[in-house]
């Protein structure tokens, strides 16, 4: 059987016109840009100021609690991905994008009137911790929605390069984020910044969320979703249909999606920007270069995954990953020896260099993770698998890095850890089939059913 559909056709057959590709690739990136801007703007005043404003009292220990609160959060990203799952495969993609997009919006806008640690004592951190968590469920239900949106409207040659704009999202997010706390760092700053510059960035959130749900509520439901809703074929309990089939495989994606995360929250957790200009710190930069560099290194990755979403249409997801974690090792093993020489150039220029593996390890994704589960139960098995990875990934991977720096006293044990992480994702990806162009379609559940994973038939 062909595995190729005619340009213009959606996974279903169902002719898609120019303009309806673009309103999806258009109101998925701008969806996912505004909620992974709420989301690294919290991780990026965390490696600024929260440790100073909500957890002053732990002393030494305050820059280590903050970052924990930044891991927190993907804790509950799995609940998130569990509600999004149910209700985007029995209610459709849309609906769920929605409200993830609202939800985020107002806990990120609220964290920007919270008062802090002086002002009304341990009541501060708890609150900021509850906004934190609402986030983490938010973004847990955002992404496999966007990427379903965005994949199972494209045609089938052409899913990495349309599964890519949601993916982009998280750069575009991050300079998004780091340009405006850096405005801000300019405007306000000192003591300034401390009072009321770093709350700017959070308030503006609320523009932001207008803009993507008046976006979102001009895109058509997903093809696949549609299909399976007329012929009335969607799962009545779809996490517990995942969980039965293609546990294993859940398992595997995630690790996949860990390798990258791990390194890719040494930016997006606001690692780096800590590190380099914590003022007790080996290199006590100021603010707004590294804010800048971090922007900057962001461009980067934006146009290395953009890259990789076209790439893996070409060579296959699979092969495109394998060249990703290579890439990858290099950056991680010169991006600490270029940060620890204190010059802003050559920080960016190592954050640069490691944006390029992780932009061949992170743009194929969306296309991958939607051709490795049923029509039925894809929403949750994307979701889920996306969430698990992020726990095992980023969720701790800048607290780890403080603890580990804190018990050495070199950066060199960070390095190993993220080398660690980098070799278990390219292991994983090595225990998959590719499964590029395979029909995304109710119709060929069958042969979506049969096991990715290299050595089963069946999970």
């Amino acid at each position: 059987m062909s595995t190729r559909t005619p340009a213009g056709f959606t996974p279903t057959g169902t002719i898609a016109t120019a303009r309806d590709r673009r309103r999806v690739i258009f109101a998925t990136v701008v969806g996912t840009t505004v909620e992974w801007y709420d989301f690294f703007i919290y991780a990026t005043a965390v490696g600024l100021v929260f440790g100073q404003l909500f957890f002053a009292p732990l002393g030494a220990n305050s820059a280590l609690v903050a970052f924990a609160t930044v891991g927190v959060s993907f804790l509950f990203r799995p609940l998130g991905a569990f509600l999004a799952g149910h209700f985007g495969d029995k209610y459709g993609r849309k609906v769920v994008l929605m409200w993830t997009l609202i939800l985020m919006g107002v806990a990120t806008a609220l964290i920007g009137v919270l008062p802090t640690y002086e002002a009304i004592g341990l009541t501060a951190p708890i609150l900021l911790v509850l906004l934190r968590i609402l986030q983490g469920i938010s973004a847990g239900g955002e992404w496999g929605g966007a990427v379903l949106m965005a994949v199972e409207h494209a045609p089938r040659p052409r899913r990495g390069a349309f599964g890519a704009a949601p993916q982009i999202g998280v750069p575009l997010g991050l300079l998004l984020a780091s340009g405006v706390m850096a405005l801000m760092a300019m405007i306000a700053p000192g003591d300034a910044f401390l009072e009321w510059g770093w709350r700017v960035p959070f308030l503006l959130s609320v523009v932001l969320i207008l803009v993507g749900y008046y976006v979102r509520r001009r895109v058509e439901e997903s093809p696949v979703f549609a299909e399976l809703a007329e012929r009335k074929e969607k799962a009545r309990m779809p996490i517990v249909t995942l969980f039965r089939k293609h546990l294993l495989l859940v398992v595997i994606a995630a690790v996949v999606f860990a390798g990258n995360n791990a390194v890719g929250y040494m930016t997006t957790g606001g690692y780096i920007q800590g590190y380099a200009t914590n003022p007790d710190g080996p290199l006590a930069l100021e603010r707004g270069p590294v804010l800048w560099a971090v922007a900057g290194s962001a461009v980067t990755w934006l146009l290395s995954t953009l890259a990789a979403g076209f790439l893996s249409d070409r060579i296959g997801r699979r092969m495109t990953y394998i060249i990703g974690w290579i890439l990858q090792l290099a950056g991680v093993f010169t991006l600490f020896p270029l940060v620890n020489t204190g010059d802003i150039g050559l920080l960016f220029a190592g954050l640069a260099i490691l944006t390029i593996g992780l932009g061949l390890t992170y743009g194929p994704q969306a296309a991958l993770y939607s051709e490795l589960f049923p029509a039925s139960i894809r929403f949750s098995g994307v979701s889920i698998s996306y969430a698990i990875g992020a726990i095992l990934g980023g969720a701790f991977a800048p607290t780890i890095a403080t603890a580990l720096v804190q018990a050495t006293g070199s950066t060199m044990a960070v390095t190993w850890y993220l080398a660690g992480m980098t070799l278990i994702g390219l292991v994983a990806t090595l225990s998959l089939r590719d499964r590029s162009g395979i029909p995304l379609g109710p119709d060929h559940e069958a042969e979506q059913s049969v096991s990715p994973i290299r050595g089963f038939a069946k999970v």
